[in-house]
């Protein structure tokens, strides 16, 4: 089915159905419904379809359509899309859960973090973050577990309380903008999130929430708050992404009363995020936007210092490297695509792809017949099926891509993406994949483990 024909999750369902309480932020009410699905559920399914979404934020950092993690799963699922990825900001609170209900319907799952780093080596280059020099968006893929090793528990601990902490300055700043207009942080944004990470997007729905309730008129107040005409603040409400995509870039990205540039101490560095990643047996990525930052146009050195550090893999968000109207800026963005997919295939980097769905309008899957696409599709697979194949590994047999038994015997990345994405292939998820896993230990070679 084409990502623009599914449908808006809860659209047309009460919220005692079953398909709403996969997004309920009880875990009990989403555990039971997914329970109930699947004993409903058709016993011959549909044929999967040759497509995966490996970037996917959960309503445990912020989804645009209010996905759980069982709720994505169970799209995944109805929709038959095989493989589907998890990544939240700043936490992994939704991969126990993930995993397991991905393991019930059959879905091939890999989860992640995503944050941001300080970057010296780049400290005067924008790379991934648009407008701040030496600030990248920093992606972990590969856990198994929400837990992690203790010596892995503290950066955990510092990602979540220093995005709270941000989240404070911004709601303070923007209150002093807005006044008397104002939101509080503890009772009219945490409520918003299942488990207290809150982003600025839940920040945003606060704010228009309070507007709308407070403001004896709401387009004069934006009109006059957000710097625009009452007409373009009109136009700007009548689409709910325009609407809030606005409100955010005016009041807390660059330019924005809430932003505050950031520097070298605003995050913690990039070695000591990979470390992190590392210690919990999961593959450092590269997060790449389209190839025209200053960072990005020097892909080669960029590429380069990453895979100096470890990192194994390469992040990819499709719909904006191509999805143009106009055929110019179309064409030439699919061009940036190719070269960096060119330049990851000749240093062994597997591809993770996604959608994100954490903006609104972004779709639930990426439109893999389009020809820009179609021509990856074979590699955008393949880096699915390598990324759970060393999930798979890791989870039940201690033997992923990090493990002192993949060092030894798989010591190029080469040899390791191949291994790994035959896993993928082969291992079907649930529990005759981790019977069959069970029987695996590290005396066996890679190819008696095939």
């Amino acid at each position: 089915m084409s990502s623009t024909t599914v449908a808006e999750p809860n659209a047309h369902e009460s919220l005692t159905s079953p398909q709403a309480q996969l997004n309920s932020f009880d875990a009990t009410t989403r555990a039971a419904a997914l329970a109930t699905l699947r004993a409903r559920a058709h016993a011959a399914p549909a044929p999967w379809q040759p497509v995966c979404n490996m970037h996917c934020h959960t309503f445990f950092s912020f989804n645009a359509y209010g996905y759980s993690p069982t709720g994505l799963a169970w799209l995944a699922r109805e929709e038959r899309w095989p493989l589907m990825g998890l990544i939240d900001f700043d936490v992994l609170d939704g991969v126990d859960e993930f995993l397991s209900a991905c393991d019930d319907v059959g879905v091939r799952a890999s989860c992640g973090i995503e944050t941001r780093v300080f970057f010296p080596e780049f400290s005067t280059r924008e790379t991934s973050s648009p407008g701040e020099p030496g600030v990248t968006y920093f992606i972990g893929l590969g856990f198994i577990s929400s837990t992690v090793p203790d010596a892995a528990q503290p950066m955990l601990a510092h990602l979540r309380s220093a995005s709270r902490a941000r989240n404070l300055g911004v709601v303070e700043r923007v209150n002093a903008h807005l006044a008397p207009i104002a939101v509080d942080y503890e009772r009219d944004v945490l409520p918003l999130t299942p488990n207290g990470n809150a982003t600025e997007r839940h920040i945003v729905e606060a704010y228009i929430t309070a507007v709308e309730a407070g403001a004896d008129d709401v387009v004069g107040f934006w009109a006059q708050r957000l710097s625009m005409s009452n007409d373009d603040v009109v136009k700007m409400m009548v689409s709910p992404s325009a609407y809030r995509n606005t409100v955010r870039m005016k009041l807390m990205k660059k330019g924005g009363v809430g932003y505050v540039q950031p520097g070298s101490g605003s995050f913690p560095s990039i070695d000591e995020v990979t470390n992190f990643v590392v210690q919990c047996g999961a593959l450092p990525c590269v997060g790449w936007v389209d190839g025209y930052s200053v960072g990005e146009q020097a892909g080669d050195e960029l590429l380069a210092t990453l895979v100096a550090k470890g990192f194994a893999i390469a992040n990819i968000v499709p719909d904006r490297n191509w999805n143009f109207a106009d055929p110019a800026v179309r064409a030439a963005k699919a061009q940036k695509l190719d070269e960096f997919i060119a330049q990851c295939q000749a240093l062994d980097l597997p591809l993770n792809i996604g959608t994100e769905m954490n903006s609104p309008g972004n779709k639930r899957m990426d439109d893999f017949d389009v020809p820009e696409l179609d021509k990856h599709r074979a590699a955008f697979l393949d880096g699915a099926y390598f990324i759970y194949g060393h999930t798979a590994m890791q989870r039940y047999a201690g033997m992923g891509y990090q493990s002192a038994w993949a060092q030894q015997q798989l010591p190029t990345r080469r040899a390791r993406n191949a291994f790994y994405t035959a896993v993928g292939k082969a291992v079907e998820p649930g529990p005759d994949g981790a019977a069959r896993l069970a029987a695996v230990d590290a005396t066996m070679t890679p190819g008696a483990i095939l």
